[in-house]
């Protein structure tokens, strides 16, 4: 399905609204085109015309303009408001539809994308591409339209007033039709190649942003500068090639309709001289000029603008096409609350196809309420293997199974309604503290937040803070600590109340004194739930169960702290650095 087609499916709840909104833009350009025909009836039927008096004339020329100003001065603006405030109106309800569908579809899509995509191009095509896609509904099906049923109107008063006058007036369409088809074949690549080039600089400016204090720790700030000019020169390079191609469009398209009253101003002063036509209907006819070719150098910004909105209705298609790595399967299971047992049976991993495996024959049986510890070198695969639990990616071999349903026969979203998670570097947005604690249940009180708080170990520095619940922590939780923010993550785990916990390296990034208190909520938290813990600092996770040691992706120790301590393997050896960097 082309890009337009498909776009049209957004505007076709729309398309009686776009017939009223034409009908209405028809009367709206319909009355100016009654000028010329008021100014030839002035000059050959009043002030030309033989044997009237002039009180005769003056009282005919007063009657004709009273009627002419009540037209224009009292029906004509009523309708221009309905016709402007018609387009408007639906040019925004459906970019407000199709940006719906879009936070729809970016909730929807893979880790895996975002991995290898720039949130700033995203960012770019929800707003800059959807915005200029409003002008290809505006333009492209209201305004093209009513531009073109002008000039087959003005032509046809034309063709009565004199048709010779009439075919000298429009023997310059075919040129105009070659024009544009040449020039705007080219204009819309370009176009979208200049798109493209803006979302890059946005999506490297976004990214910058986000890393200020990178670069002035490191100082890079020149270097910084230089990068950004490489971008927003490619930027320029794409912009003035449409540029460049645009003016020469214009050129060449506003020269030929420059030409037409030219040539209409010549032919007609022949006809008047030579054969008798009347002064008005050759005044006429060059006033109708300007309602013929004023339509037609429109035409030409519509063009313009048309291919500049087709070429952004090509992105944003293009990304809302963008395919799930995830989906449910048809007949897919809606999860209750779970139990909490899990089986991971001879699972193997890789993140694209052609790469390596990440996990290789993994299995591990978990209980319910059982606290499972992965550990091991930086790359070996824990994150990968937590990352698989509440189905971020599905397993490339093999099978994971919550109380004995395999996780891609169960609705993905009721799956991680049972999945609690606690990550290194936890997202907090913009909002209130109260906000991003009540995400683990958005119909929370405020009474059941605090107990959460409270039971996270944060109702204490929450209560010190100057606006307390209600402070605005800032974007990604800025203004508050590294152990602040980790124990409103773990209030809002605490507030989901969920079955199954997930840890992944939650106190790694942390001082000793905020590990401390941080380890005694975690603990708190898995009590009764089964836990899977990913940790970095071995002194952490000792209490587990069970400690899965993971290297090289695949499994090679399991056991508690003691046995595998015992056994003097890569558990022992691990902890025995530790303990010698304490």
């Amino acid at each position: 399905m082309s890009s337009v087609k498909q776009y049209m499916e957004f505007v076709k709840p729309y398309r009686w609204k776009i017939f009223w909104t034409i009908i209405v833009g028809i009367v709206k350009f319909g009355i100016p085109l009654l000028m010329p025909l008021i100014l030839k009836y002035v000059l050959d039927n009043i002030v030309a015309a033989e044997g009237m008096a002039n009180a005769e004339k003056l009282n005919e020329l007063f009657w004709i303009m009273g009627i002419a100003f009540v037209v224009f001065l009292v029906l004509r603006p009523p309708i221009e408001y309905i016709r402007q405030y018609l387009a408007q109106w639906v040019g925004n309800r459906i970019i407000y539809d199709i940006r719906d569908k879009l936070f729809d579809h970016i909730q929807n899509l893979s880790l895996k994308y975002y991995s290898s995509t720039k949130s700033g191009e995203i960012i770019s095509r929800v707003i800059h591409d959807v915005e200029q896609t409003k002008n290809f509904v505006i333009t492209g099906l209201m305004n093209i339209w009513l531009d073109i049923i002008t000039i087959i109107i003005a032509i046809c008063i034309m063709l009565t007033l004199d048709v010779k006058m009439t075919i000298i007036s429009i023997i310059l369409f075919p040129l105009f039709g070659f024009a544009v088809k040449y020039f705007y074949s080219k204009l819309r690549r370009l176009t979208r190649e200049r798109s493209q080039a803006l979302a890059e600089v946005q999506g490297h400016l976004h990214e910058r942003v986000q890393g200020i204090p990178v670069t002035r720790s490191f100082a890079l700030e020149e270097y910084e500068q230089g990068q950004f000019g490489k971008r927003n020169d490619t930027f320029l390079r794409k912009a003035m090639k449409q540029v460049d191609w645009n003016a020469k469009t214009f050129a060449v398209t506003n020269t030929i309709t420059d030409l037409a009253p030219l040539l209409v101003v010549a032919f007609g002063g022949y006809l008047v001289i030579s054969e008798g036509l009347s002064v008005g209907t050759m005044v006429a006819f060059v006033g109708y000029m300007e309602r013929v070719y004023s339509p037609l150098r429109r035409l030409i910004n519509s063009s313009t603008t048309l291919v500049q909105a087709i070429a952004s209705i090509d992105r944003v298609m293009e990304f809302i096409n963008e395919k799930y790595d995830i989906t449910d399967k048809e007949n897919a299971i809606k999860l209750g609350r779970v139990e909490g047992k899990v089986d991971i049976e001879n699972v193997s991993f890789r993140y694209e196809d052609e790469e390596q495996l990440v996990l290789k024959n993994i299995n591990l049986h978990v209980e319910k309420g059982e606290t499972i510890a992965f550990v091991g070198m930086s790359g070996g695969g824990k994150s990968t293997i937590v990352s698989l639990i509440p189905r971020f990616y599905d397993v490339s071999d093999g099978s994971i199974k919550i109380d004995g349903m395999d996780l891609r026969d169960v609705k993905a979203r009721s799956l991680r309604n049972n999945i609690g998670m606690v990550l290194q570097d936890n997202i907090l947005f913009s909002e209130s503290i109260a906000f991003n604690i009540r995400m683990g249940n958005p119909e929370a009180t405020d009474e059941e937040v605090i107990v959460a708080a409270k039971a996270a170990n944060a109702h204490g520095f929450i209560e010190k803070l100057p606006n307390g619940y209600d402070t605005l922590v800032g974007e990604r939780g800025v203004k508050l600590s590294g152990g602040q923010k980790q124990r409103v993550a773990i209030a809002r785990v605490f507030l989901k109340n969920p079955p199954i916990l997930i840890f992944d390296e939650a106190t790694s990034a942390l001082d000793l004194e905020s590990e401390h208190l941080i380890q005694e909520t975690m603990e708190k938290l898995a009590s009764d739930r089964t836990t899977f813990i990913v940790a970095h600092r071995l002194a952490t996770i000792t209490h587990a169960d069970r400690i899965v040691v993971i290297e090289n992706g695949e499994i090679t120790e399991v056991g508690s702290h003691d046995e595998l301590m015992l056994k003097q393997g890569s558990y022992y050896n691990l902890y025995q650095v530790q303990n010698l960097d304490d």
